[in-house]
């Protein structure tokens, strides 16, 4: 019995040292995977096999480097497909003129939406690694089939003949299995770019964690200029050299390159494995959203305290509190979401349902998505004008001399590769020479804020238009007046213009809103929304053309067209110098109004005296059943951050 006692005793030990061993690898394992970074807690990134990554080894330049090569082979590989693909639909499927507009226009506004997709697929299930991965070669089997059907014949309508009674070529539309070939290639290759473009910038970005190393925050701004750098890099190539190959060696060709150079792009990004911090997905990143806006409104008739520190969620460390949670919270915007972490006290215990009691931090992140809502819509117009550039801008030069020498002529459509040529050299330039020059002024790591970055894009955009009307004026008078044909570089400022403009304009909007999550939920998601405002101010445009002839066609008499500003085929009876006069001043009036919301999204009147706020933070540290959940993303965030 003795014996039997003391085995007893000594598996009793044993199991406790276990417990004890299994507890501290826990704690140390818990420790990984949240780091606190001036008392917040973060979200901890991990490697490739799913443990803690390691600073020394893991993340930085060199692992986003793999991710900027996928970027740029995958820009190279879509944007060579889309720029030229209205002549293949016309051309090879036989569709109509409206019709094949239609497809296009279709395609690269399903390619925007679809980042959306994407980005919530990231944030919430696969992360951005695997989420590129899949999606990727998704695109991959679309170029693929694209390439294989406009190679094989059968795969295709018949050519065009001329058997015809009136001699006209007659032409069979694509239909049935044939169409449905085309159209599943080519959504393929919308859904997988669609997906991948979002995780791309986020996932670079994602390789850069202040909490290691507080001058990976400036280096976090310099990848977000080499991403755009990467970009247009890739835009240049498919604007001049794929699209060269199209021309002159068959789209099947074409289609064959891109699949070849999509593949390049993936075969970058699994290189990195080793490298890569990978973000763990969080589950639905729209639940804890939702929570909030039903727990407000059960709670609608409760009163808000005086001091957001007795709040369900606060946490008594009055550093971490001050520092990021303090501009929201104590703010006026949005007050009546508050009421979503007042913890009603009925003297039990029960603990109350996450869809009617809140953290401070879930409602933070509510109001931050909300405020940001008037900058994305500033941002439209700006796309709009990106649209007349890709297109009236192209007829423009259509209209001009486009001889170069005796024998080379100037694509028109090769204008939209000047904004790329010089972003090129502009790109380096701004990150090495003003953004420490700005440093030392502002003292913003980024040089300016994302948001003034944004404005200065904005205000720029006006003068490419104001630029665009004057040289279409001074062309119209000539060929009409003097029946002159002006050389087509008179229309080149437009075109450099806002290529400044949109260097500014789009690197500071992907990086606002990548800072704008609050502990990394939501990054490739709020990425995914910059790419909406490409097809929101798309659709913008074709929108104002149909208004703007509508209107204008009432006034053709004292106007000199036939039926509207636009109504025409041709230039010379057109009005295209008043349509750009229009977009100029809706340009400034959208910078105007873009001022006014930067200036209230920046704006955080406090609402409460910081002598109330010090007396209450020290009953919250009375009250152990306040806690309080920081935000990792924030600390790195704009220094606007209301």
């Amino acid at each position: 019995m003795a014996e039997d006692r003391r085995l007893r005793q000594g598996n009793n030990l044993i199991m406790s040292k276990v417990e004890s061993l299994e507890s501290s690898m826990n704690d140390h394992h818990r420790h990984h995977h949240h780091e606190l970074m001036g008392g917040e807690e973060v979200v901890v990134t991990v490697d490739w096999r799913g443990r803690p990554s390691n600073a020394a080894k893991h993340g930085g330049m060199k692992a986003a480097s793999f991710v900027l090569g996928l970027q740029s082979f995958e820009i190279m590989a879509i944007a060579a497909v889309g720029n030229n693909l209205i002549t293949y639909v016309i051309n090879e499927m036989h569709f109509s003129l409206s019709k094949s507009a239609n497809i296009v226009t279709n395609f690269i506004g399903t390619v925007f939406l679809l980042a959306l997709v994407g980005g919530y697929l990231s944030d919430s299930y696969l992360g951005s690694f695997w989420t590129m991965l899949i999606f990727g070669f998704v695109e991959l089997w679309g170029f693929i089939l694209l390439s294989v059907q406009a190679h094989l014949q059968q795969l295709k309508p018949p050519p065009c003949n001329n058997s015809t009674a009136v001699g006209e070529d007659y032409c069979e539309e694509a239909k049935g299995f044939k169409a449905l070939i085309f159209f599943v290639a080519l959504y393929l290759v919308a859904l997988g770019s669609g997906c991948v473009k979002p995780n791309m910038i986020a996932h670079g970005a994602d390789q850069f964690n202040p909490a290691d190393n507080p001058k990976l925050s400036k280096k976090l701004s310099t990848y977000f200029n080499a991403a755009y750098f990467a970009f247009s890099v890739g835009e240049l190539i498919a604007l001049t050299l794929l699209v060269w190959v199209q021309t002159h060696s068959g789209m099947d060709v074409g289609f064959g390159v891109s699949a070849a150079v999509m593949a390049m792009g993936l075969i970058c990004l699994v290189s990195g494995t080793l490298y890569y911090r990978n973000k763990p997905p969080q589950r639905s990143i729209f639940t804890p959203i939702a929570q909030v806006f039903v727990a407000a409104i059960l709670k609608r008739k409760q009163v808000c305290p005086s001091n957001p520190h007795l709040l369900h969620g606060s946490q008594n460390n009055d550093n971490a509190f001050s520092s990021d949670i303090d501009p929201f919270l104590h703010s006026q915007k949005f007050r009546f979401l508050d009421k979503a972490c007042i913890k009603i006290e009925d003297g039990s215990n029960t603990k109350e349902s996450p869809w009617r009691l809140c953290t401070v931090t879930q409602v933070k992140q509510v109001k931050v998505l909300l405020s940001v809502i008037p900058i994305f819509a500033s941002t439209i117009v700006f796309n709009t004008i990106l649209a007349q550039l890709q297109t009236f801008s192209v007829q423009q030069g259509s209209a001009m001399d486009t001889q170069l020498t005796k024998s080379f002529h100037i694509p028109p459509a090769s204008l939209q590769s000047i904004p790329y040529i010089i972003l090129i050299f502009l790109v380096p330039l701004y990150d090495a020479l003003f953004v420490p020059f700005a440093r030392k002024l502002t003292g913003n790591e980024s040089g300016i804020s994302p948001l003034q970055r944004i404005g200065a894009g904005l205000f720029f955009a006006t003068f490419s238009m104001i630029s665009a009307a004057v040289m279409e004026q001074k062309r119209r008078e000539a060929a009409v007046t003097s029946n002159k044909t002006l050389s087509i570089f008179w229309i080149t400022p437009q075109f450099l213009i806002f290529g400044l403009s949109e260097m500014l304009t789009a690197v500071g909007l992907i990086e606002f809103f990548y800072k704008q999550s609050l502990k990394g939920r939501m990054q490739a998601f709020l990425t995914a929304v910059t790419y909406c405002s490409y097809s929101f101010g798309f659709y913008l445009s074709s929108l104002l053309v149909s208004l703007v002839n509508k209107i204008t066609s009432s006034s053709s008499s004292s106007t000199g067209s036939h039926g509207g500003w636009l109504s025409d085929n041709d230039l010379n009876k057109d009005r295209l110098d008043l349509f750009y006069w229009l977009l100029a001043g809706l340009s400034f009036l959208n910078f105007l109004n873009y001022l006014f919301w930067s200036k209230w999204y920046s704006h955080s009147p406090s609402s409460s005296s910081s002598s109330s706020s010090s007396s209450s933070s020290s009953r919250a540290q009375q009250q152990d059943h306040y806690r309080y959940s920081t935000a990792a993303a924030a600390t790195s965030a704009d220094h606007n951050l209301p």
